[in-house]
């Protein structure tokens, strides 16, 4: 796969302060991990969204150590740990003390591929980025960028989209049980990264 050219970061007001403007305006943009072995980066391709007063949402219980970060300001990497197994990254998505956050839950592979087949233990492209979990691993996300900004410059940044995006499609969230029903799932269509059953997907 031939990389394109490097994205151009973007700045704070580039995006959205609203968590279902800004889950929607994340696909197609570029997650990007600057790493001493070298650059990881994917284009999202799916998110969903956890918006003020959602009870599905880790800031439903209020402010706790735990989930401080979403409380932040706008743009900083919220990073927990998902039913014990796999580290999953989050975008806090209001303003600082207002508790919201966007998951970010499948990427495209766009450079550092080797890097990820290697974090990943797998060589099947499509599999290296589509689901939460697949992606904070192959992207070398863990705990230790839980409460990183986005947009200060760091190693941890989101960047322009490398190429126009493909239609959006909307479906319930996966994987819960409170306020299930709400359609807070963004994906690109037809693009063969997205994770989820075939009938969300369509």
């Amino acid at each position: 796969m031939t990389a394109p050219p490097p994205p151009r970061r973007l700045s704070r007001d580039e995006l959205p302060h609203e968590t279902l403007a800004l889950a929607r305006a994340l696909i197609g943009k570029t997650l990007v991990h600057d790493l001493p072995e070298g650059r990881l980066s994917v284009r999202i391709v799916e998110t969903e969204a956890y918006p003020v007063g959602d009870a599905a949402g880790h800031a439903f219980i209020g402010q706790t150590r735990r989930n401080a970060t979403l409380f932040r300001d706008f743009g900083h990497a919220y990073v927990y740990l998902g039913y014990g197994v796999s580290w999953l990254l989050n975008v806090s998505s209001e303003t600082h003390g207002v508790g919201a956050g966007v998951l970010i839950r499948a990427g495209e592979p766009i450079e550092g591929v080797d890097e990820m087949i290697r974090r990943r233990g797998r060589a099947r492209l499509v599999e290296l980025t589509s689901g939460p979990g697949k992606l904070a691993m192959a992207m070398g996300v863990d705990k230790r960028l839980d409460g990183a900004d986005f947009f200060a410059g760091g190693p941890l940044w989101l960047g322009e989209a490398v190429r126009p995006r493909g239609e959006i499609g909307v479906s319930v969230r996966i994987g819960i049980t409170k306020d299930a029903d709400r359609p807070l799932r963004f994906y690109e269509r037809a693009n063969p990264f997205v994770s989820g059953p075939r009938k969300l997907n369509r």
